[in-house]
């Protein structure tokens, strides 16, 4: 059974930073892509970082130049650095991992910022 374990989140003043950490376990097989989507109250969930295996990464317009997303050594965990936050960036945010085909979830980690 796949599991993806998040920390990290909490409450930051706008213009802060934080740093989110997943761990993926429970599989021996090759994780693909590996990232991190939100979702805010009363929106759809977005993506907000990706990073291939072999490490190339993409940000929406809406978190680039901001947000820095980067996998560990062994390949099975992922790291969101978040600086310059803002209001509009408060939001559950869930880690995934694309591993043959299916994708698997964290259980959601809560990003508040305060203006």
């Amino acid at each position: 059974q796949v599991q993806l374990v998040e920390s990290g989140g909490g409450l930051v003043q706008a213009g802060g930073s934080l740093r989110l950490s997943c761990a993926a376990s429970g599989t021996m097989l090759s994780i693909n892509n590996m990232g991190w989507y939100r979702q805010a109250p009363g929106k759809q969930r977005e993506l907000v970082a990706a990073v291939s295996s072999g490490d190339s990464t993409s940000y929406p317009d809406s978190v680039k130049g901001r947000f820095a997303i980067s996998r560990g050594i062994a390949k099975n965990t992922v790291d969101l650095q978040m600086n310059r936050l803002k209001p509009e960036d408060t939001a559950v945010y869930y880690c995934y991992a694309f591993i043959r085909g299916s994708y698997y979830w964290g259980q959601g980690t809560q990003v508040t910022v305060s203006s």
